[in-house]
């Protein structure tokens, strides 16, 4: 039988570069600060600490960087194009956000979607979401797997692939279904409509998952850049534990949302009922299905204890 070795981008040799924190936030010198810091806290999710100063050091730089890859993967198409003396068909650029629940990733695919649009190379970027591929909670409960949203057995594969597919394929117009964390719960002929911007970033939780066969494509397949956001265990778990009490007294006191049952609990009776969800459901996804694909990823932000970014991990070319 053959064994086969993943490469852990933490390891000395290894197909990435490391930069520090410090040596990262130089390459924001001479770049100028586009948001406001009212803007950053309206990017900001629950339980973020996102700052000006995060944005300006780790944010900016990454989202310069993107914006090079992207303007230079169209002239690449351009070049190809000209090549086979046919008109420029050249396809949005696919970005893909991966990353633990709780972890910030929705917090950065947002952030990056504002950056990006501002580099002159990139004007139009749309974000999509995978949460829109989640199979509806009646489909999830009739299959009996409602206790393993999130899992990668939750989602309409299928859906996702044609949809970036079709993204990849130079579509004029494509519709992805829309999902309502008020109600946990997709919305019934409400969708995101993706009008073949510069940049298109999707972001989810297992969008860097291998093909469940081996013939099968990937989701990651039809990414040209692919970011992991990672931190330590114990790190994410007490976010998560925070982001439940935060909700508690904001989403969750709505009467229109799914989880307003727990809108009156104490601080002691919502800590227990948010690590059951931690250690049920949210932590053997993270550490079963999510963390191994950390090495698929062509950067990867690891975050320290205060949700700040360390270290950057590049892959080389």
């Amino acid at each position: 039988m053959y064994s086969v070795t993943t490469v852990d981008p933490t390891l000395p040799l290894s197909p990435y570069r490391e930069i520090g924190r410090a040596e990262w936030a130089r390459l924001a010198a001479g770049l100028e600060q586009p948001l406001t810091e009212t803007e950053v806290v309206e990017l900001r999710g629950i339980g973020d600490r996102l700052s000006l100063t995060e944005v300006r050091e780790v944010y900016l730089p990454l989202s310069r960087l993107l914006s090079l890859y992207a303007t230079a993967t169209k002239r690449l198409g351009a070049a190809t194009s000209s090549f086979l003396q046919e008109d420029d068909t050249t396809t949005p650029f696919v970005v893909g956000v991966a990353g633990s629940v709780a972890v910030g990733k929705s917090t950065i695919a947002r952030l990056l979607r504002e950056l990006m649009s501002r580099w002159p190379g990139t004007p139009r970027v749309e974000l999509v979401t995978t949460d829109g591929f989640l199979y509806p909670n009646a489909e999830l409960e009739r299959r009996g797997i409602m206790d393993r949203k999130g899992f990668p057995e939750s989602y309409d594969r299928r859906a996702l692939i044609e949809f970036l597919t079709n993204v990849k394929s130079g579509a004029t117009e494509v519709r992805a279904p829309f999902y309502s964390h008020m109600r946990y719960d997709i919305v019934p002929d409400a969708n995101v409509v993706v009008r073949r911007p510069d940049v298109v970033i999707v972001e989810g939780l297992n969008v860097l998952q291998p093909p469940p066969a081996p013939n099968d494509v990937a989701v990651s397949d039809l990414f040209d850049f692919s970011i992991f956001v990672d931190a330590d265990t114990s790190h994410i778990e007490k976010w998560y534990v925070d982001r439940f009490l935060a909700l508690r007294q904001a989403a969750f006191a709505n009467p229109s949302s799914y989880f307003n049952v727990f809108a009156h609990l104490t601080d002691e009776e919502a800590i227990t009922t948010a690590l059951g969800y931690w250690n049920e459901i949210n932590m053997p996804n993270l550490v079963e299905n999510v963390m191994p694909t950390r090495h698929r990823a062509r950067l990867v932000l690891r975050k320290g204890a205060d949700h700040d970014v360390e270290t950057v991990l590049l892959r080389k070319l």
